[in-house]
């Protein structure tokens, strides 16, 4: 990214050769994302991040279907980017419907065939959960889409890929998938960049206003840089990282999980290898995550894009934890700079910070 900010500094729309030089870099890099992803470069649409692209697929597609059928199917565990934009297409007289995970945060595809309808137009439920892991049987719902849209239905699967990228397998064109958000920094690459893979033939209209870019799918001068560093951090993306992200996470949860009043959210199996969310049963999460932050250790209670709420976390909640014990939750995350020493470092302050606020606690009961 340092290089292409000194050295591709054309507008990639103009025609002056700084121009072509930076639409030439541009399409070297989607060229890289898309095949990585399965896909053809004319699939791939560049935007600013997660949220754009699942802004961009859930209401460019309806729009597209304008006076066509207007109900929608999506989940109570997406992403707040997910859920605003079927909220915002409730006030604008869509019907949708909301299904509710397992306790696991399984969506069941029989759940998904139940609630489809003669009039449902789009199906987004997202691969894997940014708050518990859980990854979904998303080419299950791709094939009761395809169903339906052989039987002469327009019905398109939008799905939010973000945390999936670089942590399970993906060929889109295999998972079936019509729009797949995917967001750069989850890879390590900077913040600012992301897109949306399109599948030829699907209908989209632009949300942003201004310009032809993006073959007229999304208005605005292409992040070039950001884009160069995106497609430089999918070649980057080992297949072994997964597995060594999965035996770290292993290796915290065997020590933490024997502590007496520790509970695993989401399943032990089916989830993304870097996530473990945890349940401390009696102790405050936001607690918990500020007695490791002043340790050096950066952990959350949910969703970054939720930071600043005082609600508990929707996920957990939609997944039957009371409201106690989705404040009592702890989501941790590891990644490919972790070291299985910082993981042992992280086990015993996590013990025994755990240790301290349960034992106030108990001293704050008996002053009661």
């Amino acid at each position: 990214m340092i290089a292409a900010l000194r050295e591709v500094y054309g507008n990639p729309s103009s025609t002056h050769s700084q121009g072509q030089a930076a639409r030439q870099r541009l399409e070297a890099a989607r060229r890289t994302i898309a095949e990585a992803l399965g896909a053809s470069s004319a699939e791939f649409v560049f935007t600013s991040g997660g949220t754009e692209s699942n802004n961009l697929a859930i209401l460019g597609i309806l729009r597209a279907l304008a006076g066509k059928p207007r109900h929608a199917i999506t989940t109570a565990i997406e992403h707040p980017s997910v859920l605003e934009c079927f909220r915002q297409l409730e006030r604008e007289a869509f019907e949708v419907s909301y299904l509710p995970p397992d306790r696991h945060g399984m969506i069941d595809p029989g759940a998904v065939a139940n609630a489809l309808q003669p009039q449902t137009a789009l199906v987004s439920v997202m691969h894997a959960n940014n708050e518990v892991g859980t990854v979904q049987r998303v080419a299950a719902i791709a094939a009761l889409v395809r169903e339906c849209r052989a039987a002469g239905q327009e019905i398109y699967l939008h799905s939010d890929g973000v945390q999936a990228l670089g942590k399970v397998g993906l060929d889109l064109d295999v998972l079936g998938v019509d729009l797949y958000s995917v967001s750069a920094h989850k890879i390590y690459a900077p913040k600012g960049v992301g897109g949306l893979y399109v599948r030829k033939g699907t209908p989209l209209h632009g949300i942003q206003l201004g310009g032809r870019h993006e073959r007229e799918r999304r208005a605005g001068t292409e992040n070039v840089p950001g884009a160069i560093a995106f497609a430089r951090a999918v070649e980057l993306c080992s297949a072994d990282e997964p597995i060594r992200c999965s035996t770290l996470r292993d290796r915290f949860e065997e020590r933490i999980l024997a502590i007496e009043g520790v509970e695993r959210n989401g399943p032990l199996a089916g989830r993304l290898p870097n996530t473990s969310n945890l349940l401390f049963h009696g102790i405050s999460g936001e607690a918990l995550l500020i007695a490791l932050d002043m340790q050096g250790m950066a952990v959350s209670t949910g969703s970054a894009c939720s930071s600043g709420s005082i609600e508990p976390s929707h996920v957990l909640l939609a997944m039957g934890r009371t409201v106690d014990e989705a404040r009592s939750s702890i989501r941790f995350s590891f990644g490919r700079y972790n070291s299985a020493e910082e993981i042992d470092r992280l086990a015993e302050v996590v013990i025994a910070c755990a240790g301290r606020l349960r034992k106030a606690k108990a001293r704050e009961v008996q002053l009661v």
